[in-house]
This record gives C-alpha cells, sequence and structure tokens, in this order.
C-alpha cells in the first residue's frame, strides 16, 4: 500500500460565483444605462396605448402607417416598419457587441462560468416555446406565434429590477443580462430561419461586399482612420447602412444585420495599434456610442408604434385574453420562461455536482427567472412577423404580451423585494477596503493586492 496521501479533490463549479471587479463595474455601468432606457421603453408602450385608445385613436394608427421610402430598393416603409426594421437594427448592433465582448474579453470567456447562463437561456427559450405550441397546437395558423415568447426584455426587466432590488449580488444581475442578451441572440436566429418567408440570395450575396470592407476597415480602424472619427462615421455608416438595405431586400429580417456588424467590431485592441494598456477596444467605443441612441431613441420610438393596440374596452380586453394566442402567451411568459430558467440551471448543479454560490439562495435565482418572463421589445416584433401588423391575432398577441410581463413584474417584485434588506447590508460590506488600494477586499479573496 502507499504512503503517499490521497491527492485532493478537484475544485466544485461555483454556480453565479463572483466575477472580476472589472467585469462588475462594466455590467453596472450597462445596468445603469438600461434602467433609463426601461423607464422610457414603458412610457412610450403607456403613452401609445393611450394614444391608440383615445378619441384620437385614428390618428395614431395614420402615424403609425404613414409610408416614406423608395419603392425600387424595397424600402417603401411605413413608419412602424422602419422602427421594427431600422430602428431595431441598432439595438441588435449592440446585442452583437455585447455577446462578442462576453465571450472574447468578459468574465464568459471561461467555459465554467458561461455554460450556466447559456444553458439557462436556451431553456428559457425552449420551454415557452413548446408551452405556447400546447397550447395552440390545434391551429396551424396561431401556431405560426411560438416564437412570440422566447425573449427577454433587458431593458424593461432591468428597469424593474432597478426599482425592486438595487442590491442584488453582481453575479445575479450579469446573470440576467447575459441571460437576456443570448436569448435575443436566439430570437434573432429563430427569425432569421423560421421567419423568412421569401429568399432573394442575389441582394444576400452582394451584402458580403459592403460587410466585408466594414469588417477590414474596423479591424484596422486606428491604422485608417486614427483619432479621426468623423471620417470614420462617414465611412463606416454608409457601409453599414447599405449591409441593412441589401439584407432586408433579400426577405431576411433587417435586424440580422445589425448582429452581423456588430460581430465584426474588434474586442481587444491589439500590440500592433498600441496595446491593450493603451485604451479601450473598438467594441467598448462603439458600446458607450451607440447604447444612449438604442436605449433612449430606437428601442422606445419601436416600442411607440408596436405596442400601440386599441383593445375596445372591457369586452375587447376579454375576447383578446381568452384567445389561445394571447393564453398560450401568458403561460409560457409567466410558467414557462421561469420553469426553463430555474429548472436548466438546477439541473445543471446536478449533473456537474457544481454548488450554488454561499452569497444568496435558490429563492433568489427564482424571483430573478421570474423577472425574465418579462417579454416586450423582441416579443412585439415577432408577434408582427408571425400574424402581420394591425391582424386581430397580432392585436391579442400585444395584449398577452402586455399582460403577461406586468404579471411577471409584479410577481417577481413579491418575491425579490423581500431579500432587498439583506441585500442591502451585504452590499455595505462589499464595499469595505481595508488596505485602501481601490478594490474593495471581496475580490481580493485568496488574491491579495500586489
Amino acid at each position: 500500500m502507499s504512503d503517499l496521501p490521497p491527492s485532493p479533490a478537484p475544485p466544485r463549479l461555483t454556480v453565479f460565483a463572483r466575477g472580476s471587479y472589472a467585469e462588475a463595474l462594466r455590467i453596472g455601468e450597462i445596468l445603469r444605462k438600461e434602467t433609463v432606457g426601461g423607464a422610457l421603453l414603458v412610457a412610450a408602450a403607456v403613452a401609445a396605448l393611450i394614444w391608440a385608445n383615445s378619441p384620437a385613436s385614428e390618428s395614431y394608427f395614420a402615424l403609425r402607417d404613414f409610408t416614406i421610402g423608395y419603392e425600387p430598393w424595397h424600402l417603401d416603409l411605413s413608419l412602424g416598419a422602419w422602427a421594427a426594421d431600422g430602428l431595431l437594427a441598432v439595438f441588435f448592433f449592440l446585442v452583437g457587441l455585447e455577446l462578442k465582448r462576453e465571450f472574447v474579453a468578459g468574465d464568459l470567456r471561461q467555459l465554467s462560468k458561461s455554460v450556466v447562463p447559456v444553458a439557462a437561456a436556451v431553456g428559457g427559450v425552449a420551454v415557452p416555446a413548446l408551452i405556447y405550441a400546447a397550447v395552440n397546437v390545434a391551429d396551424a395558423e396561431t401556431l405560426r406565434g411560438w416564437a412570440i415568447p422566447t425573449a427577454t426584455d433587458i431593458a424593461f426587466a432591468v428597469a424593474v429590477l432597478a426599482l425592486i432590488g438595487s442590491h442584488l449580488p453582481s453575479a445575479l444581475r450579469i446573470f440576467l443580462l447575459t441571460l437576456a442578451v443570448v436569448d435575443d441572440l436566439l430570437a434573432i436566429t429563430i427569425i432569421a430561419v423560421f421567419y423568412t418567408s421569401e429568399l432573394h440570395p442575389l441582394p444576400l450575396l452582394l451584402a458580403l461586399l459592403p460587410l466585408g470592407l466594414y469588417t477590414f476597415l474596423v479591424q484596422k480602424y486606428r491604422r485608417f482612420f486614427g483619432t479621426h472619427g468623423l471620417a470614420a462615421w462617414v465611412i463606416l455608416l454608409p457601409l453599414g447602412a447599405a449591409t441593412w438595405a441589401l439584407v432586408h431586400a433579400s426577405g431576411i429580417h433587417a435586424t440580422v444585420a445589425g448582429v452581423l456588424l456588430g460581430f465584426a467590431v474588434p474586442v481587444i485592441r491589439s500590440r500592433a495599434s498600441g496595446g491593450p494598456e493603451a485604451g479601450p477596444g473598438l467594441a467598448e467605443i462603439f458600446e458607450h456610442r451607440f447604447r444612449p441612441i438604442s436605449a433612449g431613441v430606437a428601442v422606445p420610438v419601436f416600442a411607440f408604434f408596436s405596442a400601440g393596440v386599441a383593445i375596445g374596452g372591457l369586452q375587447g380586453l376579454g375576447a383578446a385574453l381568452t384567445d389561445p394566442v394571447a393564453v398560450g402567451i401568458i403561460l409560457a411568459l409567466v410558467l414557462g420562461k421561469p420553469a426553463g430558467i430555474l429548472g436548466t440551471t438546477w439541473l445543471i448543479t446536478k449533473a456537474t455536482r457544481a454548488r450554488l454560490d454561499g452569497s444568496f439562495k435558490w429563492i433568489d435565482v427564482f424571483g430573478l427567472s421570474i423577472l425574465a418572463g418579462i417579454g416586450f421589445t423582441v416579443s412585439l416584433l415577432v408577434a408582427e412577423l408571425s400574424f402581420g401588423q394591425g391582424t386581430v391575432h397580432d392585436d391579442h398577441a400585444k395584449v398577452g404580451i402586455l399582460a403577461a410581463s406586468l404579471l411577471a413584474a409584479l410577481l417577481a417584485s413579491a418575491v425579490l423585494r423581500i431579500r432587498n434588506t439583506h441585500y442591502r447590508r451585504a452590499e455595505e460590506e462589499e464595499r469595505i477596503d481595508s488596505d485602501h488600494d481601490g478594490i474593495p477586499d471581496v475580490y481580493q479573496q485568496g488574491h491579495p493586492a500586489g
């Protein structure tokens, strides 16, 4: 028998473990901006609902359906379509930037940290889709809306989170942001694959030309443009617009172009351009410039043109809420989202023998999973793609989306408010910096300064 001591057991995977301090600061800044955007989003949706159900409702729909554009380029669109196809491309451009940053330079570049939110996002997409399909399986027409309840609206969810749980651990807030970004990517993939009714290959192939040139220029941004930002915008913006227009003409939803353009932007500065220590990468610069446009203009304007639905009083509301479309959406978002997210996370911990981070409990993950049931921006977009803007099923889907989002927000508030006092106290302890090096002690456990 050997006298050697037994080898130590490998460390167990910790789910929702604390990330780096730099990542926590970055995510905190994003969430603050999204909180403002969420408030504007809610205000725009409420304004649209009031106007669409007022005596002046005809003027709202006339404005939404007002057509402007250039027909030969397939761009003779209504204002509502411009908001859905054009302004949301800015939102998905940021989705592409954020995803690439997370997996190239963020904490999620490590498989041990990315597997849980990515798997949870997949569960949070699959289970709601199955629930909606089960409710509408008997009607092929309404079954087309199976993807409506798949996405989480990060701006809306973060706005609610700021009101009810601003002291949640940073790891949970990072999880919510990552979850929403990943399922937005899944949603846009679903849109590209399942909601492309007619594909025109030639414009799609032509789109590779401006996209390829754009990619080359942003990869060599500092070599070609240096600090001359105006010259870059004069060249890059037309290339981005050309890519968007050609993708739109191909029959694929034009917001896909936004994701592709975001993926093309480099995240880490090369040493040839000054090294990572010389300043932020281009993705971070673009994010700072475009996020206010997305959160402050693009998404609220889309919500204004998309959320306006004539309910028709209590009788109309009752008819909408009993439609299988709305029933399927409400059940999928309110029950399916938390079941998919929480269930997948629990299964991963059992399959990998991982443990939950000791700073919080499963009830917190449950509350966050309910909050992820707030589906708005992408859900409204998919509803229009599924049934056509202004149709009965589209209107009922919007009522279902609004009702489910409100219900999810209220239920999440009931769960997370109970824990808010505990987290406020924990956050005060996290700020302790005993060695006065500018980094809280909790981020240096096991890694002393120097």
